[in-house]
Parts: C-alpha cells; structure tokens; sequence
C-alpha cells in the first residue's frame, strides 16, 4: 500500500460501532465482497475502479470488491442493510472541508459503511485519489474479521493441538483435515485440506531456524516456500512438484497493515502469487502466506493457503482461506 501523508490524517474517524446492546438489527444482505457505492454520477467511476480493480494472483481477473452503484435519491430503507457500504455526499452549502467517518452494524450486522463528506466533486476527486485504495484496504480487514469470527467457533482441535505443541495456534476450520504432521531436516510441517466440495483448499504452517531479517524479503519468503513445499507437493508424473510461477504474475510482498504484534523491529510479511507444478501436469492456482517471526524460540514461520479448482472463480474462497492465516499467533501472544 503506498503511504499518504496528505489528508489521510483527517480522513477515518471512528464512530460507534453500533448502537444500544437493546437495539435489534437485521441481518445484512449481500455476498462477501460486495460493496454498495452511493452518490452522483461524478464520483461513480472513479470509486467503482478504485474498488473494483483487480485483485493480484489470481489466475482469473477477479475484483477487490464487486461493486453496485446507486444515487443518492434512489438509497431506500430496503439498500440499508447491505453488508458493506460507501457513501460519498458532496453539497457545497453542507460542507466545507472533506470529512470521512467509518461506521459499524449501523442498519444490519454485520456491517461495515464508510461516509465521505465533501464540498465538490473536485474535493472529492483530489481526496480519492490520495486516500482510495486506504479505504478499499479497510472495507477488506473487516471481510477478513467478519471471517475470523466464524473460524473461531469452528475449529479442527486435533490439527490446533498439533500446533499448539509447536508452540503456535490457528484457526484451521473443522471441516480441513490434518494429513501431515512432520519435520524435514530443521523445517517442522503441519497440512491441513478440506475433504469435501470440488475445491481442493489446503493450509501448511512450517517453522525453520531464524538467521536474519532478510528472511521477510520477498525472495528469501519465496525461496523456502519453494525449498519446502517443493518436497512435499507433487502430482501424477513422476519427479513433478509444485513451484512457484514468476513469468505473468511474479510474487509479491508486503507488510501486513494491520498486524498489531510486531516483535523486535520485525513484521508480518504478507506473499501472494500463483503456483504451479513443474515438470508435471498443467495445474496451478492462488496461494497467500504469512510470515512471521517466533521471537520465543527463534523461528521463522510462514502459514500458507492455495487452492486448486480449475475454471471456478477463487476470489471468496482464497479471501476466506487468507482470514485463517492472520489468526496465526506466537508463543507470545496466545
């Protein structure tokens, strides 16, 4: 994400999640990633780019967010209880500087609406162009925390025992099954799949002795990602194993915006990319992992989801998969 230092001060402040623990609401409508743009017609295209562009590492072009627009009018009681909303209102005699407020479970739950006040359309436009893919970014964390919150009350206990006597935890759902539990030379591995649907979905936690900090570069990630999962993921023909595709969408790393426990001057590193089998079959698909540093025993751990379904639209599947790595927890903190 590039940083703004240009009106991103002013633009979120956090309004009440929600009203009287008395208040009833309804359930919100509408899929995961979707959001609802409110406004004129000015602001529609820019949004709806900004909040439809397409998504990295995916082998299909899928959107950040499917997007809906409506005007202002045309916002009735019945669009109200959409999970996610952005409502941009520009009225010179209302306002007389830009001022954005986020808002949770204000008709329905759960929801997530972010209300953007501006004097014009230029105001607007200036303010968008510097704070959009922030507020984009916002409107992902609370998908993400909407999907935790469901893992949590449905777990797999016999793969988080696992994990916890490496001295880490997960939140690997109930319906993935453990199919490894095992260490290669000082790299220990734990693999979950699902064992159901016609998407393969599978999630591998592996720990290996921490040297530097150049292990949280993009290379170094990718490096023992294909060291690793190189030796344990192979196909139907003999010699295959699964790489790494670098040619149309190189891996990509950041860090992680919304990881709170930075430890010792290190941070979480967020991969995405596509991989693929080499010297095999034509197969390949999503992956996204999270690195992080075990200052406790001075390990390096990388949890890791890709997918495999062949023609089918990944974006839902590997967003729900990616909520599942950030609840990765060190000795530490758990």
């Amino acid at each position: 994400m590039k940083k703004h230092t240009i009106l991103s001060i002013l633009s979120f402040m956090l309004i009440a999640c929600s009203g009287s623990s008395d208040r009833l609401l309804t359930s919100a409508t509408g899929s995961i990633y979707e959001c609802l743009i409110v406004g004129n017609a000015v602001i529609q295209t820019p949004v709806s780019e900004t909040m439809g562009a397409d998504l990295y590492g995916l082998p299909q072009m899928e959107p950040y967010f499917t997007t809906m627009f409506v005007p202002t009018a045309q916002f009735d009681d019945l669009l109200k209880s959409t999970r996610n909303i952005l409502i941009v209102d520009v009225n010179e005699h209302k306002y007389t500087h830009i001022k954005a407020t986020k808002a949770r479970d204000v008709w329905s739950q759960p929801q997530a609406m972010i209300r953007i006040q501006a004097p014009s359309n230029e105001e607007f436009l200036n303010y968008w162009k510097v704070n959009g893919e922030q507020i984009r970014e916002w409107f992902v964390q609370e998908e993400l925390a909407r999907q935790l919150r469901f893992y949590r009350a449905n777990t797999n206990k016999t793969a988080r025992a696992k994990l916890n006597k490496k001295g880490y935890d997960l939140l690997i759902p109930e319906d993935f099954m453990l199919i490894m539990d095992t260490t290669l030379a000082d790299v220990n591995v734990l693999w979950c799949c699902n064992n159901k649907g016609p998407m393969r979905k599978d999630i591998i936690v592996y720990d290996y002795p921490y040297t530097s900090q150049e292990q949280f570069s993009n290379d170094s990630v990718i490096a023992m990602r294909n060291a690793v999962l190189g030796r344990l993921v192979s196909a139907q023909v003999e010699g295959s194993h699964m790489g790494t595709e670098y040619k149309h969408f190189p891996p990509v790393s950041r860090q992680v915006p919304a990881l709170r426990d930075s430890i010792g001057g290190f941070y979480g590193v967020e991969t995405r990319g596509l991989w693929k089998i080499e010297d095999g079959e034509a197969m390949g698909g999503p992956f996204v992992s999270l690195t992080r540093l075990d200052q406790v025993n001075g390990r390096v751990v990388t949890a890791e989801t890709f997918l495999f379904a062949a023609g089918q639209k990944k974006r839902n599947a590997l967003r729900q998969n990616e909520a599942i790595l950030y609840s990765l927890r060190m000795p530490n903190e758990r």
